[in-house]
């Protein structure tokens, strides 16, 4: 039976540091305790505006981290020379808009497809395992196929908000069984991210074939009652079941 790996994403200790300017907390120590209680990767998202996540984080953490990093980047010329320069082990290519909160759906994979080609083709050649945020649709991963990548990551927000405010999400976990199904199938690693809690997890971990789980948002936020490594502990714990 394949592990599932969690990835830990510390986007937002990033975030309460920004809040006052200061230099703590550290999202490099974040990175450190993630790996030393059982993270399989860190995930950090290096946005356009900077609002967490900087050059100096991205410097320090991939230096001193010994798990893979796993650096969330928009698909543009920008990203592609810093990710190219910094070598970080996986890549996931996500869309980005500048004025949202947090990321609110998969790439479209038909816009700008020949810069995208181009991009996940650099990346790959720079020897980092290269992902794509996408929907949960067929359409998607054929298409993530074509493109040559690695693996995919499913957008799980719309399902995390169903169970999140209790109503009927049966249509959506299957939307995302058939993906995952359709993603083995195709020989793409399949992984799931976004929004996802304690309770989204374990129902999630129904789904067979999802190699690996991107968490960030409630983990941080829970980490602040619990402690990260209770928090990551936790998480570990649901993905075995």
């Amino acid at each position: 039976m394949t592990r599932i790996r969690l990835g830990v994403n510390i986007d937002h200790v990033a975030t309460v540091r920004n809040a006052r300017g200061e230099n703590y907390p550290s999202p490099l120590r974040a990175a450190m305790l993630a790996e030393k209680n059982g993270a399989d990767s860190v995930t950090i998202h290096l946005r356009e505006d900077r609002r967490h996540i900087n050059e100096f984080d991205l410097k320090r953490i991939i230096k001193k981290l010994k798990i893979p990093l796993n650096l969330e980047i928009a698909a543009t010329k920008e990203m592609l020379k810093i990710a190219t320069i910094s070598k970080p082990p996986f890549i996931c290519i996500v869309p980005e808009k500048r004025k949202e909160i947090t990321t609110e759906g998969g790439l479209n994979l038909s816009h700008n497809q020949k810069f995208l080609k181009l991009l996940i083709k650099k990346l790959k050649k720079n020897n980092s395992r290269v992902s794509l945020f996408i929907e949960p649709n067929l359409k998607d991963l054929n298409q993530a196929k074509e493109l040559d990548v690695n693996c995919v990551e499913i957008h799980t927000g719309k399902l995390c908000n169903l169970i999140n405010k209790k109503n009927n999400y049966k249509n959506e976990l299957k939307r995302i069984r058939n993906a995952v199904n359709k993603g083995n199938e195709l020989g793409l690693e399949v992984h799931a991210g976004h929004g996802l809690t304690f309770t989204s997890a374990r129902i999630l971990t129904k789904i067979k074939g999802i190699h690996e789980y991107n968490i960030g948002h409630f983990l941080i936020g829970e980490s602040i009652f619990s402690g990260l490594p209770q928090t990551i502990r936790k998480f570990k714990k649901i993905l075995k079941s």
